[in-house]
């Protein structure tokens, strides 16, 4: 392993961080001073951990809008 990769996955941010700046970028709304504080901070595999579960998260929302919505006949 690099020294770099070694370095960027002993970064220690909180859990909460991480997934803040997660549910930022699924938006698409960040600033670039945000950004950069975050580049220098999170873990990147905390990151990729967080993004696959936002993701779920998220497909699972829309499932659950989708069955609501037709199982309440407003869709028929």
């Amino acid at each position: 392993m690099s020294e770099e990769l070694k370095s960027a996955t002993s970064r220690k941010a909180s859990p909460l961080q991480t997934m803040r700046a997660v549910a930022w970028s699924f938006f698409g709304i960040r600033r670039s001073a945000d950004y950069e504080k975050d580049v220098a901070q999170l873990n990147p595999v905390h990151v990729i951990i967080a993004g696959i579960l936002g993701a779920a998260i998220f497909v699972g929302g829309l499932v659950l809008l989708v069955r609501w919505v037709v199982n309440s006949g407003v869709a028929s």
